[in-house]
């Protein structure tokens, strides 16, 4: 089912904040569209466009019959959002998740327009996913699936139209297939119609670490900015996966301490460093759970939030600095690498606090800037050294970094609300600019 929703469909007597769709009553898209409220009213923006912003340009919902190993067959919902097309073909990537929903997809797509707006990339936001358990399939179930969702979004995707990625629960090999499923329905090879894909068919160097990568890059820029030493600041990470690992990795290769990280279960608190590679090395290597490493105390995932420690990384899921605990955090900044980890209550506690916060559609830019660059090289058929892609990535997520900060010093409003401004009047300005059609 395809519901298109670029013309304005609201009725004049439904409440402002009454999604037009009802599958979007989801708290984290109410959170998304509670954001965007909060910097349009700051930006006066023109109502029409406010009603446009809302909600997604194009979205499909599908359903998807997989024949399993047993011989029984399965029907997974499945989505594909394009929230905004006004700037150029639409980036996002594709989660597959017991909790995916049109909802939380079309909230992560709406970030994704104003993410790629802020740091300058000519794409719109976009968002997929599939409501499933990928660790409860077999391999040969997983690439059936990940085929026949390809072949059902089909008529959106492209290399001008819509370029997917690898999210939760997805990987470099899953986006192979997506790449040789596109590919085989039009007869030849299109490397440009995914990124995050390995390197013998069009990969990027520098693009599986590349989220983490700049949230160490912005997580060093600001302790410069506030001159702290490296060796003297500390940092507490929620979440362990490829993001909150790879951040770890850059941070502690850089001389900071890590003093605290997590995964679902639980984590581990040491005040004078864990050791990461080793970490790194049992923990993803060896499949040692977090708990059987024994290099530090074992504490809860809500424990680690209020850690003593200079910089806090939520890099775990959404809404997890909430009022209830936002009062008691003891870090001087944190580094948004979830998406939507903050809500709008905590926002205000923290900003009282004086509590720095990077923004995720900042933060975690990292990884669609190095997509960008995979697309720009599969284009052009002209790949860069690793090198290459690390300068480009800290030159182009440091700079919105410092544009954000002044616009927020300019404006007197936190870093939060000048990346949305900053990123929404990017968008509003391409719409103004192309008008309405017909």
């Amino acid at each position: 089912m395809i519901v298109n929703t670029s013309g304005s469909h609201m009725s004049a007597d439904r409440p402002a904040n009454s999604p037009p769709i009802p599958e979007l009553a989801h708290p984290t898209y109410q959170l998304a569209v509670a954001q965007f409220d909060r910097a349009a009213d700051a930006l006066n923006l023109d109502r029409n466009l406010r009603q446009r912003f809302r909600v997604p340009q194009r979205a499909l919902t599908v359903g998807i019959p997989i024949r399993m190993d047993d011989g029984s067959v399965k029907v997974f919902m499945g989505y594909r959002v394009q929230h905004d097309l006004a700037r150029g073909p639409t980036k996002g990537g594709i989660r597959y998740h017991p909790d995916v929903n049109l909802g939380n997809v079309t909230a992560l797509a709406m970030w994704m327009t104003w993410k790629c707006a802020l740091t300058g990339l000519p794409f719109g936001g976009a968002k997929g996913g599939v409501r499933v358990d990928p660790s409860q399939l077999s391999h040969s179930e997983l690439e059936r699936l990940t085929r026949r969702y390809v072949a059902e979004i089909f008529p959106l995707l492209g290399p001008d139209k819509d370029i997917p990625a690898p999210d939760i629960g997805t990987n470099a090999q899953i986006m192979a297939w997506v790449m040789d499923t596109y590919s085989q329905q039009m007869g030849y090879a299109v490397p440009g119609v995914v990124t995050g894909k390995p390197l013998a068919i069009g990969g990027s160097l520098g693009r599986a670490d590349a989220t983490g990568r700049g949230i160490a890059d912005l997580t060093l820029e600001a302790l410069h900015m506030w001159e702290i030493r490296n060796d003297h600041a500390t940092v507490a990470i929620q979440g362990f996966g490829n993001v909150g690992s790879a951040a770890a990795k850059f941070l502690y290769d850089a001389g900071l301490r890590i003093v605290a990280i997590s995964d679902l279960t639980g984590g581990l608190y040491n005040p004078k460093g864990l050791p990461i590679p080793e970490i790194i090395h049992r923990y993803y290597d060896q499949h040692e759970p977090l708990q059987a490493l024994k290099v530090g105390e074992w504490i809860t995932n809500d424990e680690l939030l209020v850690t003593d420690a200079t910089v806090l990384i939520p890099a775990a899921v959404s809404e997890q600095i909430t009022e209830k605990n936002a009062g008691q955090l003891k870090c001087r900044l944190v580094i948004e690498a979830a998406n939507g980890p903050t809500t709008l209550e905590a926002d205000a506690i923290l900003e009282e606090k004086g509590v720095l916060v990077i923004p995720d559609i900042l933060a975690n830019s990292g990884g669609v800037i190095v997509s960008y660059f995979e697309w720009v090289q599969d284009v052009q058929r002209f790949f860069w050294n690793e090198t290459d892609v690390q300068h480009r990535l800290r030159e182009i997520i440091t700079r919105a970094f410092q544009r954000t900060l002044a616009f927020a010093r300019q404006r007197n409003t936190s870093m939060r609300m000048a990346a949305l401004m900053m990123g929404i009047e990017q968008v509003a300005e391409a719409h103004r600019l192309r008008g309405l059609y017909p």
